[in-house]
């Protein structure tokens, strides 16, 4: 069963910053995109940003300018820096990993962390 590793979640005020990351065990087919989605109360989950292998990176409309993700390869670790956070920012954010081939496709999600932002 693989587990992704996830950490960094907390509480802080608006206009702070948190970071998060996620570590993958090796893989069989391999780590390609990883990625960061969040969840709020009774909402649904939306992504926040993604990266593929090659260092591509698309960011949600409503975090561009404030979040930026990373990733090291060589730690099968994806990273979400978060920058200047709004109350609106709070949630419940997991990772996800993409293994596979051209042929098929297999995601592995966190078990999620909290991210909560005070006003």
């Amino acid at each position: 069963q693989v587990q992704l590793v996830e950490s960094g979640g907390g509480t802080v005020q608006a206009g702070g910053s948190l970071r998060l990351s996620c570590a993958s065990p090796t893989l069989q087919f391999g780590v390609n995109a990883m990625g960061w989605y969040r969840q709020g109360a009774e909402k649904q989950r939306d992504l926040v940003a993604t990266i593929t292998s090659s260092g591509s990176t698309n960011y949600a409309d409503s975090v561009k300018g404030r979040f930026t993700i990373s990733r090291d390869n060589a730690k099968n670790t994806v990273y979400l820096q978060m920058n200047s956070l709004k109350p609106e920012d709070t949630a419940v954010y997991y990772c996800k990993v993409e293994s596979g081939s051209s042929v098929f496709r297999l995601d592995y999600w966190g078990q999620g962390t909290q991210v909560t932002v005070s006003s």
